[in-house]
């Protein structure tokens, strides 16, 4: 059976926190969940793929954000957990579990794909805000965790936009 058909399969949940309150802080983190993972793996492809001037520096800045939000994933999958959810992570999940296109560059120059990852980080960091507003009503302790991983997911895009921003703060599409 499928988290999206049943997000809740524990008999129980975290103490104090409702029924329904669990299964609707479930689905919101395994939205989240898709798409950091999604996020996760479109960084590491940027990484192989970007070419060009300032190559290397985008290449270094890639790989920790690779790695933070993998431990984001974590931390999403095992909250899903505690709330009595089954975290998902397969590909098969991911992709069925999808609402956006593809990371469509292959290769590319920086200023490619760093346009089109500025599009991905606006993407994932406004669903995130979203999720945090719906988590506020329902379960404080999942709201935390996305707003401290939105954090450094928004950290993450300036540095994405300060390799695309002109001089006067245009970002350069």
């Amino acid at each position: 059976m499928s988290n999206t058909e049943n997000a809740k399969v524990a008999g129980f949940t975290a103490p104090g926190l409702k029924e329904d309150a669990a299964q609707k802080a479930i689905a919101l983190l395994d939205d989240r969940l898709v798409a950091l993972i999604d996020l996760q793996l479109t960084l590491k492809h940027v990484h192989w793929n970007v070419v060009g001037p300032n190559f290397i520096g985008v290449h270094e800045m890639l790989d920790p954000q690779v790695d933070a939000v993998r431990e984001m994933t974590d931390t999403i999958a095992e909250r899903i957990a505690t709330l009595g959810g089954v975290p998902e992570g397969t590909p098969e999940a991911i992709v069925k579990k999808r609402s956006w296109k593809d990371y469509s560059i292959g290769k590319g120059l920086v200023a490619e794909h760093l346009s089109e990852l500025d599009k991905v980080y606006n993407g994932v960091n406004g669903d995130h805000r979203k999720a945090i507003e719906a988590l506020s009503e329902i379960d404080p302790v999942s709201e935390d965790v996305l707003t401290g991983q939105l954090g450094d997911l928004e950290q993450f895009q300036w540095f994405v936009r300060a390799h695309i921003e002109s001089s006067s703060g245009e970002l350069k599409r």
